[in-house]
């Protein structure tokens, strides 16, 4: 059986995400929904649709979110109970009538090639349901890693509306806890996957909204973002997941956390230790004459030289 568990906070999509699950043409799952004391009630929704499929709402007297949206999404996974599979669904994003059904018709598969991700082909929506890009499909099969560089070189996207995971390697990994929850979805793709298969079911979409309600769309916060860009570089390149020509590519993206953010010696320290250690030095020369070239050219500003 499957779970789908909506961490709510904010009402203002709400109802449609609720009506794009009635409106699913297999209802064989069920709804967990755990409200992070919002300001916001959602009951009169729920309550308008509780006859359409089986929801379990819980109200959490702690705003948890705020501090960890990793942990707030680990205490609605434990609200559910024996379902073997889970999708983390968004309380602004939207699935297409056929995602259910699709998935079932995928577990023979699933289960023959002991898959423990599989995901959606996806497409952005903005605040007036308007779609903003076109349908993002994906191999059938395709290695964790390789996605993952593919979003790296912006090829590709993803958020964590998408997947379906295997509750049993949820419990046994849990999610990474990077602040604001960005790329704990990304590195939760590689860590329960093994960082090896993921299964994608390109029939059926889910809709992901872009707006500034959401993260993504929120400007205001991208300090906390490139801190949790550092973390999840730094753990990839600390370990031996990818190839060296893949590293090649990932480390650039490490550097720039520093770069976008000098005030953070500690960057600094670890990146110098990680190239050592990895022997990326070439890489790590560049990454020096990135810095020295700003320092020269603020220099050269601060002084008014031309």
């Amino acid at each position: 059986m499957l779970a789908i568990i909506i961490p709510f906070y904010k009402l203002a999509y709400f109802e449609e995400i609720i009506q794009s699950l009635a409106n699913q043409s297999d209802q064989r799952f069920k709804v967990y929904i755990g409200d992070d004391a919002s300001p916001e009630c959602p009951k009169k929704i729920i309550e308008k649709y509780q006859d359409k499929f089986d929801v379990n709402y819980y109200r959490f007297n702690e705003n948890l979110g705020s501090k960890s949206l990793a942990k707030q999404w680990q205490r609605c996974i434990d609200l559910s109970k024996s379902e073997k599979w889970i999708m983390i669904l968004g309380d602004d994003d939207v699935l297409g009538s056929n995602v259910v059904a699709e998935f079932y018709k995928t577990i023979p598969i699933i289960d023959k090639e002991e898959i423990k991700v599989v995901r959606y082909s996806s497409q952005l929506i903005n605040d007036k349901n308007e779609n903003i890009s076109t349908a993002y499909t994906h191999p059938r099969i395709e290695k964790s890693t390789t996605f993952l560089i593919k979003k790296v070189r912006s090829q590709t996207r993803s958020s964590l509306s998408e997947y379906i995971f295997n509750k049993e390697k949820v419990l046994q990994v849990g999610f990474k806890d990077y602040p604001l929850g960005w790329y704990s979805d990304d590195m939760a793709v590689l860590e329960f996957s093994d960082f090896n298969t993921i299964y994608t079911i390109n029939e059926a979409i889910v809709f992901v909204r872009f707006s500034l309600l959401s993260i993504s769309g929120d400007l205001t916060v991208s300090r906390e973002k490139n801190k949790a860009k550092f973390l999840f570089y730094y753990s990839l390149l600390s370990g031996n997941f990818f190839s060296k020509d893949q590293v090649q590519i990932l480390f650039p993206k490490l550097f720039q956390t520093y770069l976008s953010d000098k005030k953070q010696v500690m960057y600094f320290l670890r990146i110098t230790w990680l190239c050592i250690k990895s022997s990326e030095i070439l890489g790590y020369i560049g990454f020096l004459k990135s810095i020295l070239h700003t320092f020269s050219k603020r220099t050269k500003e601060s002084f008014n030289v031309k």
